[in-house]
């Protein structure tokens, strides 16, 4: 038989996907699960998922401090968010996509296969990076046998096939961020129950009292939390915890899909928020008016990129170059205050500051405020013209 490599997470979707490529499509299964933050239970239930399930051979791949240090640093610098929230998902999918492909090549296999349906984004995501990056075929059984999540339960009854549970919702969780859907969140006109939040406090329960956080950052990254410095994986973990239990981070929309449909999606993304939060604050202290204006542009530009699964498109990579240029400028530290699920920037300083107290002050006496007046003159001419000519 020949070798298949199944993106695997223990989850209904991929562990039906075994014994279908094993029935249907006549291959032998090697599983494989890439850890970019999902949590130790989870990771434990792929491999355990993966042995009762018959896989021939499974692999856990730690690609923690790859998906902090390549992806997510790449995400502060370009404050990219998706309709209103910091990509998580759509960050983590090339990498995912391009360590299975490592595996793959060990293997010898003749494919690669995940478990995505035909109407969400990650078929894009991985499909994409997998016919940039390899020769593999593609194979997608639960698309491409036009399988209902029901019909999916019935096989995995007939086929005695081990579920880890049965959850309600679907679930994805990275060191970035959690996305939550499916079941009554279908219905946007269903409140979301208290129960699905993992990261973060409901306004009613998070502090009373408002908390203060200094933020700093070299060259666009953040490398320090209340003047502790620490590794952005750990720094994650904290801003995490220091949001979370602020009400921060939680975010309840409705989402456009890549393929047009439009879905009800539940977010936390407590500590994105806040390092993204001040990562802007800092922007606006060191870069030009004209940069901030690009900067907000190519912030849209990119995250539309990365969302829709164009990780691999060239200008993505031109957009990092730009991105990068601008950041050398943006160290510094922030400091902000939490409270209720409100984010407020309180003090900024750096020293690429474009900020002069001197120039703005009403006390200055050096800088002529007559010398305005001639640039005022000329200030919006054109404009005046036609209005004159108008009345």
């Amino acid at each position: 038989m020949e070798k298949v490599v199944l993106a695997f997470s223990g989850g209904l979707d991929t562990t039906v996907c075994v014994k279908l490529l094993e029935e249907k499509y006549n291959l032998e299964v090697i599983t494989a699960c890439v850890d970019v933050g999902q949590g130790e239970e989870e990771i434990r239930k792929a491999e355990v998922m993966a042995e009762e399930i018959g896989s021939q051979k499974h692999y856990t791949i730690d690609a923690r401090e790859e998906f902090a240090n390549d992806y997510i640093s790449k995400g502060i610098k370009a404050n990219a968010e998706y309709e209103g929230y910091p990509l998580s998902t759509a960050l983590a999918r090339p990498l995912i996509a391009q360590k299975i492909i490592e595996i793959a090549e060990k293997e010898n296999a003749k494919a690669i296969a995940h478990g995505c349906t035909g109407k969400g984004n990650d078929q894009f995501r991985f499909e994409a990076v997998i016919l940039a990056m390899s020769d593999f075929e593609i194979v997608a059984p639960i698309r491409e046998l036009n399988l209902t999540r029901s019909e999916e339960i019935e096989y995995a009854k007939n086929h005695n096939i081990p579920l880890s549970s049965d959850k309600t919702y679907s679930i994805d969780e990275n060191i970035w961020g959690r996305s939550i859907e499916g079941g009554k969140l279908e219905d946007p006109s269903n409140e979301a129950p208290e129960e699905i939040y993992e990261w973060t406090e409901s306004y009613e329960n998070a502090k009373d009292t408002p908390q203060k956080v200094a933020i700093e950052f070299e060259e666009g990254i953040p490398i320090a939390i209340d003047e502790e410095m620490m590794g952005l994986i750990d720094l994650i973990n904290k801003a995490n915890k220091i949001a979370g239990s602020n009400g921060v981070g939680r975010i309840d929309m409705i989402e456009n899909r890549i393929i047009g449909l439009k879905s009800r999606e539940i977010y936390e993304v407590p500590g994105a928020k806040l390092l993204i939060a001040a990562h802007k604050a800092l922007e606006e202290l060191v870069l030009t008016k004209d940069e901030i204006r690009f900067k907000e542009y190519v912030s849209t530009l990119y995250s539309d990129l990365v969302y829709n699964a164009m990780w691999q498109e060239p200008l993505r990579e031109d957009l990092d170059q730009a991105i990068d240029n601008m950041q050398q400028r943006v160290s510094g530290k922030v400091e902000l205050k939490l409270f209720k699920g409100s984010i407020i920037p309180l003090t900024r300083e750096s020293d690429f500051s474009l900020h002069d107290m001197e120039e703005i002050s009403f006390e200055d006496k050096e800088t002529d405020q007559r010398e305005v007046e001639g640039m005022i003159k000329h200030h919006g001419l054109q404009a005046g013209k036609y209005q004159k000519l108008k009345r």
